[in-house]
């Protein structure tokens, strides 16, 4: 194998400059004695020695990565149970994931020949021996990342003797027949008509000779005559007969549309009903192992099941939750069936059985209660040493299907999973990481240990690896020790765009995860937002609006220099107004927000000093918004409310801008402190002085009209303006208050656009929602004339 050094320049990536404290607090973070010992831990430091380069390999020109979950290896050595091998809630208030619908997804695998994997190259070895040596080794890895999707869900199998009678065994067979005896056998068909029995032994025979042999059989036409014979005497094999003439197709590979096997299917369809479970779960197994969809076989496997339920043994149960995986398919009147026998055999499945279990579950789209899921867990935690990777993966697919939040899993799989990571493959890695973004859980030395190992595996992954990848890590707002990590995935991002014309979802995926952590990669972008591009996305059978809007606004704000293609305005308008609509239906209602804007309004003087919107409609979530002059007094604005323009308009008074000024100044200095109560005042809210003077909050003289709203984008001379963020746990990571990519995202562009972000966090503001009215007002009266945020706005 030839060895070549692999050197690419860097596409073009703009990062945004840091702003107030937040780059330089991670920055000392990363580097802190802390961080350092955290670091320094035993799984810690078995990943870090995974992140040096290594030599590019060059791979056969029609290379294919195949999907692999299962090449999970054990991080734990001496048991012998197990072998070797092994898609939120909301980021916000309407933030699902990008691409996504809610439920898990399959995509076929793209070639990766359109450019080479890129790596990190070292010197060129300087001896032919240490070139073997790397070449072994780069082989042994790349071991590892290739998959057999047929086998590998069913290492389950092995664990049991009876799962023998109710799968198809496609290894090679334990005793071969000479290919002479082949073609002995290909020969006596012309000669005789044969009996049922006879045509079966033949099968059998044939599909024992060497793999070579049986690869040449398709192209035989004694073959296609024996083939021939078999579907003219269908109807006249017995049962058993006809099972291992079916048995025989797996390993003589035939055709998955070969018409031998479209006359099994009908035959097997119209004597189901005459068949055991047994016979029917192996005849299912069989169909999988030769990659024929067979859709009315299993609705009558699955409904002859649900008759005799009561008889399924264990490993028959857990074989059909396999098939109804492996069919994509779930029927709706097993569900409840399903679940009791969970429970029933909880404590005697095997965790491969459990891992196999979840697996056809999540396949399927099942869903399954809160409660099941949780005693899986339960058993998990507490065995998780010694369950293979691949199966623990598993697992955590289905936990995060249900969106479980298994706080005693999460914690050990943090103790067990680093120590694994190097040795598992990238898409077993890929759920792992998207585990933790999808239930937007924060540990920082599984991150770390990910971060670390992916660079040298990079090459393996497909776009929709690299995209969840890129996803998770700005979804949780984490940026690793390396910045090799997003170096080596934008690289495959880009050695990956001839599959973002079919997967539009992945870009848009991986984009929006680089925009949370401040970095958008200019090439891409602009790829994106192509108008070509685009209307990909909006053919899609995704919903991809809201990510293309979110992209789309966050490069307009951010990034300054930008000269590539953007949004056109209407379609940013279109997006807007369904967002808005959302927001009206959804998230302006929600009980907090609209007790803190009611609040707000009566604190203020009325509805026109606070608005309830959203100042960024592509982030998604709302904002109270509040303007202050300098010294502290409110300002209204909001006369597009239909309350607060009738308001004004009764009261008849022309609020210019000289108006507001001589307001505000003339009672500057003779205001009296303010003070909180059942009505809580605020400087310039007083009833009046005995001129009759109008002060703000108060009735103007008749005649007044509204005039003082400002043109868009003109901001009145030193005008504080208040972005409040009243939040909720979906905003933050499990159990913490670190804030998830998209509100990072969305109070850094707030500041950049001159808003002061003011934080009212869920655990201050929903304990105090059920407090007295006074108490919540003087907690909103800190919030808004917080000295501080004058003092940094002067």
């Amino acid at each position: 194998m030839a060895v070549v050094l692999m050197c690419r320049r860097l596409p073009r990536l703009s990062r945004v400059p840091a702003f107030s404290t937040t780059a330089k607090h991670k920055a000392e973070r990363g580097s802190s004695k802390k961080e350092k010992e955290k670091r320094d831990k035993p799984g810690a430091a078995k990943t870090r020695t995974e992140s040096r380069a290594t030599i590019q390999l060059l791979k056969p020109q029609d290379y294919r990565v195949l999907y692999n979950p299962a090449a999970y290896a054990r991080g734990r050595a001496g048991s012998q149970q197990h072998v070797d091998r092994d898609s939120s809630q909301a980021l916000g208030d309407t933030f699902t994931g990008p691409g996504t619908v809610g439920a898990p997804q399959a995509f076929p695998t793209a070639s990766s020949q359109a450019l080479s994997p890129v790596r990190n190259a070292l010197p060129e070895p300087s001896t032919p021996l240490e070139q073997i040596i790397l070449a072994k080794e780069e082989a042994e890895k790349e071991k590892w990342e290739v998959h057999n999707s047929k086998e590998d869900p069913r290492v389950f199998q092995k664990g049991r003797p009876e799962y023998r009678s109710l799968s198809c065994d496609s290894a090679e067979p334990a005793q071969t027949l000479p290919a002479e005896e082949g073609d002995s056998i290909l020969q006596s068909v012309a000669g005789c008509e044969g009996s049922p029995g006879t045509l079966t032994d033949y099968f059998l025979k044939l599909s024992r000779l060497p793999a070579e042999r049986r690869a040449a059989l398709p192209s035989d036409p004694r073959f296609s005559a024996l083939c021939h014979r078999a579907v003219t005497a269908i109807g006249l094999f017995s049962t058993p007969d006809l099972i291992q003439l079916l048995k025989a197709c797996v390993p003589l590979a035939v055709p998955a549309s070969h018409p031998l096997l479209s006359a099994c299917e009908a035959e097997f369809c119209r004597r189901a009903w005459d068949m055991g479970l047994e016979q029917l779960l192996l005849v299912a197994d069989c169909w999988r192992c030769l990659e024929r969809s067979v859709p009315s076989y299993l609705g009558i496997l699955f409904s002859y099941a649900n008759l005799h339920w009561r008889d399924l043994t264990l490993p028959q149960f857990v074989q059909l939750l396999y098939i109804v995986g492996e069919g994509r398919r779930a029927p709706a009147d097993l569900a409840q069936k399903v679940e009791s026998t969970i429970l029933k055999h909880l404590d005697a499945f095997t965790l491969e059985e459990l891992g196999a279990i979840c697996l056809g579950l999540f396949k399927s789209l099942s869903g399954i209660s809160d409660h099941v899921m949780r005693r899986i867990a339960d058993r998990v935690s507490l065995q998780m040493e010694d369950m293979s990777t691949y199966a623990l993966v598993n697992v955590l697919k289905m936990l995060r299907y249900t969106r479980m939040d298994h706080l005693p899993l999460m914690r050990e799989l943090g103790k067990v999973i680093p120590a694994r990571i190097p040795a598992t493959n990238i898409q077993g890695i890929m759920h792992i990481t998207l585990t933790y973004s999808s239930l937007h859980f924060f540990d920082e030395d599984v991150l770390a240990a990910v971060a670390t190992s992916l660079p040298s595996k990079v090459s393996y992954c497909r776009s929709k690896d690299a995209a969840k990848f890129l996803w998770s890590f700005g979804c949780l707002d984490y940026e690793p020790p390396n910045e090799e990590f997003y170096s080596s995935l934008i690289k495959q991002l880009h050695a990956k765009l001839h599959e973002f014309h079919k997967f539009p979802e992945h870009l848009l995926t991986a984009l929006l995860g680089l925009a949370f952590v401040k970095r958008f990669p200019e090439e891409l972008i602009d790829f994106a937002l192509k108008e070509e591009f685009v209307q990909k996305t909006r053919g899609s059978k995704y919903e991809l609006n809201k990510d293309l809007f979110t992209l789309g606004k966050s490069v307009e704000i951010e990034c300054p220099t930008y000269r590539g293609s953007q949004l056109p305005p209407q379609l940013c308008q279109e997006f807007t107004e369904m967002v808005s609509s959302f927001a009206e239906r959804e998230i302006y209602i929600r009980p907090e927000i609209v007790e803190a804007t009611s609040l707000l309004e009566s604190m203020l003087g009325g509805p026109e000093f606070v608005k309830n919107h959203m100042i960024l409609p592509h982030t998604r979530s709302c904002d109270l918004e509040v303007r202050l002059a300098p010294d502290g007094h409110p300002i209204p604005f909001n006369f597009k409310d239909p309350v607060a323009a009738k308001k004004l308009k009764d009261m008849g008074v022309s609020l210019t801008d000289d108006l507001m000024s001589q307001l505000l100044q003339g009672r500057a200095h003779s205001q009296s402190p303010p003070e909180v109560g059942n009505e809580a005042r605020i400087p310039g809210q007083e009833r009046g002085d005995a001129a009759g003077t109008p002060h703000l909050g108060g009735a103007l003289p008749a005649g007044a009209t509204s005039q003082a709203e400002p043109a868009p984008g003109r901001w009145q001379p030193r005008e504080v303006r208040l972005a409040l963020q009243v939040s909720n746990r979906n905003h933050f990571c499990y159990g913490s208050r670190r804030l998830l990519g998209l509100h990072c995202l969305k109070r850094r562009q707030l500041r950049l656009l001159g808003y002061t972000v003011v934080e009212i966090p869920f655990w201050e503001w929903f304990p105090l929602l059920k407090r007295t009215r006074s108490e919540k007002l003087s907690y909103l009266h800190y919030k808004v004339f917080c000295p501080a945020l004058l003092t940094r706005a002067g």
